[in-house]
This record gives C-alpha cells, sequence and structure tokens, in this order.
C-alpha cells in the first residue's frame, strides 16, 4: 500500500516507500517492547522487479540507507536480523550492506526479525524441493519445511494484511497454513503501534483449533 498511500496524497511513489520505512522502525521496536519472538516483514518480492526502474533503484537504495541508519538501533534492542528470499538475486551493495547487518546483530538474543527480500511463497517451495532433491531426501512435509527459507523460525501465528487486501500476495504460503490472518484497510505507512495492539487484540479473540 505505499504507492497508493503516496498516490492519495499526490506525492511520489518512494515518497510513500520512505513513510513505509518509519512504519518498519516503529513495528520492530514495538513487536520487541511487546515480547513477540519473530516478526517476518515483506519488504521486496519477486514480482516487484517489474515495477519501473527507477522505482525499483530507490527502493534499494533506501534498503541500505535504512540498514545503515538503524543498526545501532536494532543493536541496542536486542534484535537479530535474517533475509529471507532469492538474496542472491539483489543488487550487490544491497547483499553487501545485508550480510553486514546480518553479521553485527548475530550475537543478540532479543526479537528475530526476517526481512522478505526477492522472496515468493511459490518461488520458496520450489527452492525448498530442489534443496531436498540434491540432499537426496525423501519429499515429505518435514523435509520440505527443512530447507524453507524460514526454516530458522517457526511457522507465523499471525498474518497481518494491510491496505484492505483479501489475500496473501505469495508470501508465507506454506507457513501460513494454520496462521490467523487479520485484514485492516489502513495502508502500511500509516501502520504503527497502535494498528499493531489491534491486530493482536484480534488474535487473542480467535479460538485456535489448527
Amino acid at each position: 500500500g505505499n504507492g497508493r498511500w503516496a498516490k492519495s496524497r499526490g506525492l511520489p511513489r518512494l515518497m510513500g516507500h520512505r513513510a513505509g520505512a518509519e512504519s518498519v522502525r516503529e513495528i520492530v521496536r514495538a513487536a520487541g517492547e511487546l515480547g513477540i519472538g519473530t516478526l517476518t516483514l515483506y519488504a521486496f518480492s519477486t514480482e516487484n522487479w517489474q515495477r519501473s526502474p527507477l522505482e525499483v533503484q530507490g527502493l534499494m537504495r533506501l534498503l541500505v540507507h535504512t540498514l545503515r541508519k538503524e543498526s545501532q538501533e536494532l543493536h541496542k534492542n536486542g534484535v537479530r536480523l535474517h533475509a529471507v528470499g532469492r538474496t542472491d538475486g539483489l543488487p550487490a551493495p544491497v547483499r553487501k550492506e545485508l550480510e553486514r547487518t546480518i553479521e553485527f546483530l548475530s550475537a543478540n538474543r532479543g526479537l528475530h526479525l526476517n526481512l522478505a527480500l526477492n522472496y515468493g511463497g511459490r518461488q520458496e517451495i520450489v527452492d525448498a524441493a530442489r534443496a531436498v532433491a540434491r540432499a537426496g531426501e525423501s519429499i515429505t512435509e518435514d523435509s520440505i519445511a527443512r530447507h524453507l527459507y524460514t526454516a530458522h523460525s517457526p511457522d507465523p501465528d499471525l498474518v497481518v494484511r494491510t491496505s484492505g487486501e483479501f489475500r496473501l500476495s505469495n508470501f508465507l504460503l506454506w507457513q501460513s497454513a494454520y496462521a490467523e490472518i487479520h485484514v485492516t484497510p489502513t495502508f502500511w505507512p500509516d501502520f504503527r503501534r497502535r494498528e499493531l495492539v489491534l491486530a493482536l487484540l484480534d488474535y487473542q479473540r480467535r479460538e485456535r483449533r489448527f
């Protein structure tokens, strides 16, 4: 919803992405304070390469800038970072900054933050199946789960969909099989601590039957 947020205000799309980065900062901080163990944010999908080269370049520069700017704050708050997706397809400066930040935060034991970058849920399942075949393992639910990008994280209990969209948009398709889904009309740049708390309150009212 970053682009639509910007369009509704007569602003360039990149201004929406910059506002969205502020939401990332607040939600990561709030999630840690609220005791959430793992938070996965959909930062850049495999389909996002189809956007204009100018917007893609701006997003990549914004990602590098945000990682540099926020690394000390993340470290202070005990956040660990992982990048999930086909990260080898990202530009070299982005990979370098990601690797630096991940290493810098690797000893932390607080909130586990997954950034989904060059990520697609279908692509993840394909990559996991290929990894199972290369390892000579039998194809089972357990073997595929062990080779997912998020094998280091538990499956999500709650998926929050912003912008009023009633779809997963190729996000954590395998992992979300039993997740509760909360849909909010709020665009991501306006999604702050209050909206996160409302999503958690909605989740607490659900009966988890799996």
